[in-house]
């Protein structure tokens, strides 16, 4: 069985694949009974129990899968699901990485568009990052002589010459031991998630959303779950029912999905989902994405935490508003939390200098509201929310106006569908700043004030090099609510467009309305190589588990 190498993809020969990685350093002995069966052919075992190659790399529950699929079609290596599945736990919690490693390069699972500023130089650019994320590179780590034996494999598959710098960079960065991994390996945890959980979502266009889930595991060491989520701005619910499976005891990994309808919109929030979620070390709290979409395109960015203890605090989880202006008076504001006491007083909330809050309209053991008075000279910028002791940091922005907007994402893109694919589709909105203490416009010190609704924004579309005034039909169109469609057609081919949003009664210092733009490219199918049923459905069960 060949050693699994998803760094560079590469497919290398049986000789390479039995070279010796340790080179002097210690290896991490494998002692599962699975993979010393199913892996021992070619990774033969020392008598310390190290295994060639495996006891020198360690990596996360997705690079570990990506080698087990690469083996199944590469080499007709043929793993039951249960045994693939175990094989990819034991791997990630006895191979893997510590949480603090994790979490900077989460955003490669969630599906997340991300700068990848940090990339050190031209070298690691060109090894690594010109053919996938640099996340995925940053996702393993290695020895320095296997960091060594990688380059040479994909410099040998693909005709380039040793990048010793390149290597020199990863052997630093990204090494086999570091004290997270030394610390975190040293204990033995168990995953103890059963129970409830406070949820707090968002979702691009939606806005805010809370719930709560139950967590409730089962016999095969998975986990059912069922997710309730109310939306703030309609009160509209939405439940979930899911099964996820949690390697290493933080990474959660999952599929939910809520009730289904004929005809149901690509946006619409009962969609299949994956779940990737990063649980903190105390398991009290948890952050990821639920997404979907062809591409991924859709998510929810989800937010868990344990409620407080019987007899414990009120939990303040959400703000039903972002921003309050100078000089308003009875402002009503929704505080969203777990636990209110019977009778709560204006004393009980906090929303920093300056902002008064006037009465409590009322108050269940869910949801506050009161009546708050913003002074004319209230200090600008972002406050803390609290209620009692509960806190949300940076919650709630003091602005006297709207100096610009921005069209989040910046940068987007969608895709005509082809035969055997969906179109991709994109979401926007617009996000209100205020100039900040220093006074200047898009500087660092700039605060942001929240979305703004849609009825307050008109949008547009202006396609790259056609006449003023020509329809933009052929891209396709965007709806009132910053919802982006490709046209049915697919003209193969690749088209620039700006996304336009108009305030409606925001104005800039001259009196013109505030504008935000968006720069989209419209452009044909990706695909991709799926591999045959067989793997697909490996990957569902490494996932998710067995289907339900």
């Amino acid at each position: 069985m060949h050693s699994a190498l998803p760094l560079f993809c590469c497919l290398v020969s049986v000789t390479s694949v039995l070279a010796q990685s340790s080179a002097g350093e210690d290896g991490i002995p494998v002692t599962d009974p699975v993979v010393i069966a199913k892996c021992g052919t070619c990774h033969t075992r020392d008598e310390r129990g190290n295994m060639q190659r495996i006891s020198w790399e360690r990596s996360t529950p997705e690079g570990w899968q990506a080698a087990l699929k690469r083996m199944i079609l590469a080499d007709g290596v043929m793993l039951t699901p249960p045994e693939a599945r175990a094989i990819v736990k034991y791997l990630s919690a006895s191979h893997g990485l510590a949480p603090e490693e994790a979490k900077p390069i989460t955003y490669d699972v969630e599906r997340r568009i991300h700068p990848e500023t940090n990339i050190p130089n031209d070298h690691v650019q060109h090894a690594c990052a010109r053919c996938h994320s640099f996340a995925q590179s940053l996702a393993w780590r290695r020895s320095p002589d296997d960091w060594k034996q990688l380059d040479e494999m994909h410099a040998a598959r693909f005709k380039l010459p040793p990048d010793e710098e390149a290597i020199a960079f990863l052997a630093k960065t990204a090494p086999l031991h570091t004290p997270e991994w030394d610390a975190w390996s040293a204990h033995t945890r168990s995953t103890n998630l059963a129970g409830r959980w406070l949820v707090t979502a968002t979702l691009l266009g939606r806005g805010k959303f809370y719930g709560e889930m139950q967590v409730d595991p089962t016999p095969d060491d998975d986990f059912n779950t069922t997710v309730r989520l109310t939306s703030v701005d309609d009160g509209s619910t939405i439940v979930r029912t899911g099964r996820s499976v949690v390697y290493g005891s933080y990474a959660w990994r999952g599929r939910s999905k809520g009730p289904q309808s004929e005809g149901a919109a690509p946006n619409d929030v009962a969609s299949d989902a994956r779940e990737a979620l990063w649980i903190a070390p105390d398991q009290l709290t948890a952050e990821g994405r639920w997404f979907w979409g062809q591409y991924q395109e859709f998510g929810f960015d989800v937010k868990l935490r344990r409620p407080a203890s019987d007899g414990g605090d009120p939990t303040l989880l959400l703000l039903d508003r972002t921003s309050l202006k100078t000089g308003s008076g009875a402002t009503r504001i929704r505080l969203i939390g777990d636990r209110f006491p019977a009778k709560v007083l204006p004393a009980d909330l906090d929303f920093g200098p300056g902002v008064t809050v006037r009465s409590i309209i009322s108050s269940t053991p869910g949801e506050v509201v009161a009546e708050v008075d913003v002074a004319s000279d209230a200090a600008l910028g972002k406050r803390d929310a609290r209620f009692r002791h509960s806190t949300l940091p940076g919650a709630l922005a003091i602005y006297d106006r709207v100096d610009y907007i921005k069209v989040a994402p910046d940068s987007a893109m969608a895709a005509f569908a082809g035969d055997s694919r969906a179109r991709g589709y994109q979401q926007f909105e617009v996000i209100g700043y205020q100039r900040g203490p220093d006074g200047k416009l898009h500087t660092p010190d700039d605060v942001e004030l929240g979305p703004m609704k849609s009825t307050d924004v008109a949008w547009s579309l202006d396609v790259f090099y056609t006449g003023p005034g020509a329809s933009t039909d052929f891209v396709g169109k965007i709806n009132a609510s910053g919802f982006f469609t490709p046209a049915a057609a697919n003209p193969s081919a690749n088209f620039d467009v700006w996304v336009v949003a108009t305030a409606n009664g925001e104005k800039d210092k001259n009196g013109k309305p505030l504008v935000g733009k968006s720069y989209m490219v419209v452009t044909v199918p990706m695909y991709t190589l799926n591999g045959h049923q067989y793997v697909r459905d490996l990957d569902r069960w490494i996932d998710a588990g067995p289907a339900q």
